[in-house]
């Protein structure tokens, strides 16, 4: 039996005008994101940081570019809110706010990388359509090499914002066998921001970053080089129930338990390495426990981010669990009770993560 679309006379039209006008919104969104990574690849934004006014002629100057693509490009940003023009001088100033997020990479709130992220993602849409209608996976390995990258850009602020001085400190007695020399494995450790950091905040401990990756964990060692540590740090590529043999006072999992496709058998095998008195971290994103508590605009992205790059990276592998990036505690404390973890609690919060201590 075919149905058939309601007529314009059951349609609120004061309520089509509205989604239409959210829609060009998305639209100018969608395209704004490649605009920001053209402006972070450039150095415009850094051109700006300043926050003084310029005009296109001298941003072109300052930063060798075409003044023709220039002045597009300044009404795109600030339609968007992303810069200021001024029409009695003609001229572009880029905020001291949006230069936090958009000019220094050093800064807690840096967020251009997020749409190099999102570029690269999009970059592979016509093979996760497959995926659609097979069901199969589409592993990290498969993905735009811009989302390895982005993703390092993207997630490293927030680590140095946190990690070390909040998420730590957190965990019940894991500061403190750290200062004394224990040792960490950091799990799907990618290019090795998360790990680099812990073992420059804690010279007396040792620390193993694995990844089933082999191109991420080239490049984490030569973090490991850059960030003087690489006496004390090693990356091995590795599966997450693979890990090797050997005690560790602390296991950490940043932003990759909803990844893997059997999440269970990943914690127990932590669990084995942690012993009777070591500790799991798992640092995932922030999610309430029911999907209508994620009907927002950090939902919306997290819900996007599960269907391009998370269930499909978990359905690549053994087990299929398709967790997604809006697990939520309760999912993610059952999974980590399934795995043998007895004490498991959020131990802290950002307003994009959720960090859950487990302990046997």
């Amino acid at each position: 039996m075919s149905t058939s679309i309601s007529s314009p006379a059951e349609v609120d039209t004061d309520r089509l005008q509205a989604f239409i006008g959210q829609m060009v919104g998305d639209v100018g969104a969608t395209l704004s994101a490649g605009l920001v990574l053209l402006g972070d690849r450039l150095g415009l934004y850094r051109a700006m940081a300043d926050s003084r006014p310029v005009t296109a002629e001298e941003l072109a100057e300052r930063t060798g570019t075409s003044v023709a693509y220039l002045r597009p490009w300044l009404g795109n940003q600030a339609a968007g809110g992303y810069l200021s023009y001024d029409p009695a001088t003609g001229t572009w100033t880029l905020p001291p706010e949006q230069a936090m997020a958009l000019a220094d990479e050093s800064s807690p709130a840096f967020f251009a990388a997020s749409m190099q992220l999102a570029v690269a993602t999009l970059a592979d849409l016509d093979a996760i359509e497959s995926r659609f209608r097979t069901g199969e996976g589409f592993g990290w390995h498969e993905h735009d090499p811009g989302l390895f990258i982005g993703t390092e850009r993207f997630f490293r602020p927030g680590y140095v914002a946190n990690l070390v001085p909040a998420w730590l400190p957190a965990l019940d007695g894991v500061e403190a066998k750290l200062n004394r020399g224990g040792h960490v494995i950091d799990v799907g450790c990618g290019h090795g921001a998360s790990t680099v950091l812990m073992a420059q905040a804690f010279p007396s401990a040792t620390f193993l970053g694995v990844d089933y990756h082999p191109e991420s964990i080239a490049v984490a060692r030569q973090r490991a080089v850059a960030g003087g540590v690489a006496d004390r740090v090693r990356f091995d590529t590795a599966e997450a129930a693979e890990l090797p043999d050997g005690a560790a006072d602390l296991v950490t999992m940043f932003d990759c338990l909803h990844d893997m496709g059997d999440p269970v058998e990943a914690a127990a095998r932590a669990l084995q390495l942690v012993g009777e008195d070591g500790t799991l971290m798992l640092v995932e994103p922030m999610a309430g426990d029911h999907v209508e508590d994620n009907l927002h605009p950090l939902g919306r992205v997290f819900y996007g981010a599960s269907t391009l790059i998370c269930t499909p990276s978990s359905l690549d592998q053994p087990g299929r669990r398709a967790l997604g990036a809006q697990a939520g505690p309760a999912l993610l404390t059952d999974v980590l009770h399934a795995a043998g973890f007895s004490r498991v609690r959020v131990a802290a919060s950002t307003p994009v993560n959720l960090v859950i201590e487990a302990r046997r």
